[in-house]
């Protein structure tokens, strides 16, 4: 989450596709910005061009003047002069879809205004007509479906996500390496939805996994450099959400889950909560004791952590069996007359919604019993702060407004944590120091009519209210 103005990162997250994100706060302006690769000089667009308007010095005139009231902010009149020139010149000069860009750009600027259902269904159509005739006007590009598809993600409601999940697919199919970042942050969003319907296999889920971490690490090494930006976007949010595979059991396998938590393990080999942690998720990979990685830290934890091994409830942890351990812990939290005792097993099991099952509601909910049981402990606010600082791609497109507005709440739990609890400052502020920058700055707070102070209401699964705040 970097902190970008909402203009500049659309333009970086479509790779140069013309106003792809909804809700666009200004035009991209540039002719060299269109969509549309410019077709080579012998093989102009066969739809009308400025040479085949009755008067074409007027229609190319119309054209300069639109653009520049683009570029001054001055909407409504350039979408009068946008209007004269699509109907005598929609293909401008016959080497780029600028026009058609430009009515993309207006139509979804009236569709978010637009209040009328019926009204709103007609600039749908006009927008998706938009693609159809860049298609027949610069002979298919590859790209063209794929951006509808954003489109109808993003702009319109994603009403049949199959349909748009397959229109995704069929482009990376035919692209590989040469896919734009553009359909990444939402085809990895839908992956992983309709895998948890049960609408995708696990197959053809690992299959596209696979190929997204590719495409996204070829590109971040071998992009242009005016690309790269896009794809560290990409790489900021897709990755994140792929991760949350680790909790459907067989997806990935002993091999991965060692390289990717071993180095984990050796940032604190000592700590036997670490080495649980990273026992865990090897088990729930299918490593054993013929896995060199996981018998190592398996015999050091067995000698160093007695206490715990004897635990059957830090078994069941240990063994990956999840629902096991939390109803374990549970009934000690019950039982137990000790809340010091119940505020620590309250928070085990916020840390294994988190970690393990990457259920945060539920983890948020036993942090916040966790700290109903020990007044004057500020962990369980750490944690709090934590989920919601990792909501990023779960709220949002992991970058922008609604990736970034986490961050208020997230830093309101780690102020709450050290006010509580002065033994976390150092946590908490180190915390929060890493994520202030992060938060939406003055530009976008402005755009949104909204000021500095003020109350919001965070969205998402996070539901609380917030107060506004810009990055410095």
């Amino acid at each position: 989450m970097n902190k970008l103005p909402i203009g500049y990162l659309t333009l970086l997250i479509c790779c140069f596709v013309f106003g792809c994100t909804p809700k666009v706060a200004e035009p991209i302006v540039a002719d060299s910005q269109s969509t549309a690769p410019p077709p080579v000089d012998e093989n102009l667009s066969k739809c009308p061009k400025f040479k085949d308007a009755p008067n074409p010095d007027q229609a190319e005139s119309d054209y300069v003047v639109y653009r520049d009231f683009l570029k001054a902010g001055t909407y409504d009149q350039a979408f009068k002069l946008w209007q004269k020139v699509y109907e005598v010149a929609p293909a401008a000069d016959g080497k780029r879809a600028t026009v058609f860009e430009d009515g993309i750009w207006f139509y979804k600027r009236l569709y978010s205004g637009e209040e009328d259902e019926a009204v709103k269904a007609q600039y749908e159509r006009s927008i998706i007509g938009f693609f159809d005739e860049i298609a027949d006007c610069y002979g298919q590009p590859k790209w063209i479906a794929a951006r509808k598809a954003f489109e109808q993600y993003y702009t319109f409601g994603a009403k049949d996500k199959m349909a748009i999940y397959n229109q995704f697919k069929n482009y990376i199919d035919k692209e590989g390496n040469k896919t734009q970042a553009f359909v990444f942050n939402p085809f990895t969003a839908l992956l992983m939805e309709l895998h948890g319907e049960g609408k995708i296999t696990t197959e053809e889920a690992r299959e596209y996994e696979k190929k997204i971490r590719d495409i996204i690490n070829h590109n971040l090494e071998n992009a242009k450099t005016s690309e790269k930006e896009a794809w560290e976007i990409v790489d900021s949010y897709a990755p994140l959400r792929l991760d949350e595979f680790e909790t459907v059991k067989g997806f990935y396998n002993c091999e991965y889950l060692v390289n990717k938590y071993y180095p984990m393990y050796e940032e604190a080999p000592d700590d036997c909560d670490n080495m649980l942690t990273v026992l865990s998720k090897m088990k729930f990979g299918g490593c054993g004791r013929e896995n060199t990685s996981y018998n190592e830290i398996l015999t050091k934890y067995a000698s160093k952590c007695v206490e715990k091994k004897k635990n059957p409830c830090y078994e069941a942890l240990q063994n990956a069996q999840y629902q096991e351990a939390i109803q374990c812990f549970s009934d000690k939290v019950n039982s137990s007359g000790d809340p010091m005792e119940q505020a620590k097993f309250a928070l085990l099991i916020a840390k294994i919604y988190y970690t393990h099952l990457k259920d945060f509601p539920s983890s948020r909910a036993w942090a916040e019993k966790a700290a109903g049981y020990r007044s004057g402990w500020g962990e369980p606010y750490l944690l709090i702060g934590k989920l919601y600082a990792s909501s990023g791609p779960k709220c949002g497109s992991g970058r922008g407004w609604n990736s970034q507005v986490v961050t208020w709440p997230a830093i309101d739990m780690w102020k709450k944590a050290k006010q509580v609890d002065p033994s976390v400052a150092d946590k908490a502020n180190k915390n929060i120091r890493q994520y202030t920058q992060y938060m939406p700055d003055v530009e976008q707070i402005f755009q949104r009519q909204l000021k500095e102070g003020d109350s919001f209401y965070v969205p998402c699964w996070i539901k609380r209210n917030t107060t506004i705040r810009a990055a410095k």
